[in-house]
């Protein structure tokens, strides 16, 4: 009882190969459930109660809870998640869409405002009051009558 045991003696490659193997499809496996979980609560066709005994179905017996799920509704995964991505895309194009368009900079307010004072619009004072609004950060960005003078920035 005194012989040391080598590990490596002990455990042949072949061993090692399928050992991988084993944890590379639990990862897998893991993954799979991931995207299933994500899938069934993305799904809006799905109602709640359907929704709730997939999840059951998911945990109370998971290798054929997921397998049950990929040959019944597995199809359409790729389908619902494109759509969602779509959809996240067309977004974030508005928001970006909005946001360049809806509203300009204190530098080109600015620009305005002492183009509307050369031409003699405003007074110098007006001008002033309106330069410290749009600095400030509570111009109103050429929307509307700029520090109450009664004149449009644009």
């Amino acid at each position: 009882m005194s012989a040391r045991t080598y590990l490596a003696y002990d455990y042949p490659l072949l061993g090692a190969f399928w050992t991988m193997l084993m944890i590379f499809l639990w990862i897998m496996w893991i993954v799979l459930l991931f995207r299933i979980v994500t899938d069934i609560f993305r799904d809006d066709g799905l109602s709640g109660w359907a929704k709730a005994g997939w999840l059951v179905f998911c945990v109370l017996l998971p290798f054929l809870g997921v397998f049950v799920y990929v040959i019944a509704r597995g199809r359409n995964m790729g389908h619902r998640e494109r759509a969602q991505a779509r959809a996240q895309q067309e977004e974030f194009n508005a928001y970006i869409r909005k946001t360049a368009a809806g509203g300009s900079s204190s530098v080109d307010e600015l620009a305005r405002l002492s183009e509307i004072r050369d031409r003699g619009a405003i007074t110098d004072e007006e001008f002033r009051r309106a330069k410290d609004l749009v600095l400030s950060g509570h111009g109103p960005a050429g929307r509307a009558d700029t520090a109450g003078t009664g004149v449009s920035a644009r």
